[in-house]
């Protein structure tokens, strides 16, 4: 289920190896290790339905914490856009020559997510490999939004902002969804498999979906998706403005409440969706990211609180296009190849881990966090092996 990685200088991982040499911003290190961590934490329960809730993503209409992962690393990608191009133009490339970049790690990244997907979870058959996921959706974002920041300035990029919040919503709202009518009226409005997301991905990708009848990285859910980029665009040009440190982190906290305020708000006429990324969904993990970022940036930027406590963070912050191969390399088997359970039945590796964890006292919900706490430390270790050589991967 399930992204220089996604780094504050550079805008996507990669391919090649070297070291870093600009200037990062520890916050976004920091925040995007968060993230990788919080990812994979959520992708390997022991339990699938008997995990604590705050782990498991919502199954359609409201959010969990897990739910604000996967937007805050769409939130970062803006953010390193920003950083990344800024740089560049400065050192003399011109902007085509930066799109031309942008459109090889698109591909790139489209190419990874499928190789992701064809984990054995999902069969050697390439006629039901699942082409639409998490990397595809970062791959389209990125390059739209990029068009924007090399081709735009902050205020085109609010109307693109508003005009993928306010049209996505129309979309949804209005469109006849082929076969079923118009929502609100012939069906109900946002119904999980008569609405116009799931009616075009069955019909683009039928027998490749994420969950048979629909997939939760939709071809026009991209649209709303590319808005949570531009937030990340918009905050990236704030972090580099001449305002004061103390200036932009009260700012991002403010803009962050009210956007969190008007998501919820929002979500009376237009529920906060993940599977669907709804406009309010958008609004709520914008803002919710725009304020942890001013905490993290008073934290580590302001007030210099780094120390040791950063360093397990910056290992998957810093290399985080590996920490979804290393996620695809648990989860995958974990669901696919089997062991013997205590009962002596076959099992998923996971359910047998799960089973076995249980039959040492612990309850369903510890056994699950044990097993997500252990698929964290395995990935973390492995990325640990190229963080001690100063190894990072980049595009």
């Amino acid at each position: 289920m399930s992204t220089e990685s996604l780094t504050a200088r550079a805008e996507i991982p990669s391919t090649q190896f070297r070291q870093p040499k600009l200037a990062r911003l520890t916050s976004v290190d920091v925040y995007r290790g968060l993230a990788v961590a919080g990812m994979i934490l959520v992708d390997n329960p022991g339990s699938d339905e008997g995990a604590y809730w705050p782990i498991k993503h919502a199954v359609w209409n409201g959010w969990t914490p897990a739910d604000f992962i996967f937007p805050s690393f769409m939130f970062l990608v803006g953010i390193s856009m920003v950083f990344s191009f800024s740089a560049r133009l400065q050192r003399g490339e011109t902007r085509s020559h930066i799109l031309g970049h942008a459109f090889k790690r698109t591909l790139i990244l489209i190419a990874l997510g499928i190789f992701v997907n064809a984990m054995p979870i999902y069969g050697l058959d390439l006629h039901t490999w699942r082409m639409e996921g998490v990397l595809q959706r970062i791959a389209v974002c990125y390059f739209v939004s990029a068009i924007l920041v090399l081709w735009s300035n902050a205020r085109w990029q609010i109307v693109a902002l508003a005009a993928c919040l306010v049209g996505y919503w129309a979309i949804l709202r209005f469109l006849p969804v082929p076969g079923f009518g118009v929502p609100g009226r012939d069906i109900p409005f946002m119904d999980p498999e008569r609405n116009l997301v799931a009616w075009l991905d069955r019909t683009l990708f039928p027998g490749r979906l994420y969950n048979g009848m629909r997939d939760p990285e939709g071809i026009i859910s991209n649209l709303p998706a590319i808005g949570t980029v531009l937030l990340g665009v918009l905050t990236g040009q704030w972090l580099r403005s001449q305002r004061t440190d103390r200036m932009k982190a009260g700012a991002m906290l403010a803009v962050g409440a009210g956007a969190v305020l008007a998501g919820l708000l929002w979500d009376a006429w237009f529920p906060i969706n993940k599977n669907l990324w709804t406009s309010s969904f958008v609004l709520l993990t914008g803002g919710f990211a725009l304020m942890f970022l001013a905490l993290l940036y008073w934290t580590l930027e302001i007030k210099k609180w780094r120390r040791l406590w950063t360093m397990p963070f910056l290992v998957f912050g810093m290399n985080a296009i590996l920490g979804f191969v290393a996620d695809s390399l648990v989860y995958g088997p974990g669901y696919t190849f089997t062991a013997m359970g205590p009962a002596g039945n076959r099992l998923n590796w996971h359910e047998t881990a799960q089973a076995y964890l249980q039959t040492s006292g612990l309850s369903v919900a510890n056994a699950s966090l044990v097993y997500s706490i252990v698929a964290v430390s395995f990935c973390w270790f492995l990325l640990w092996l190229f963080w001690r050589k100063q190894i990072f991967a980049k595009i």
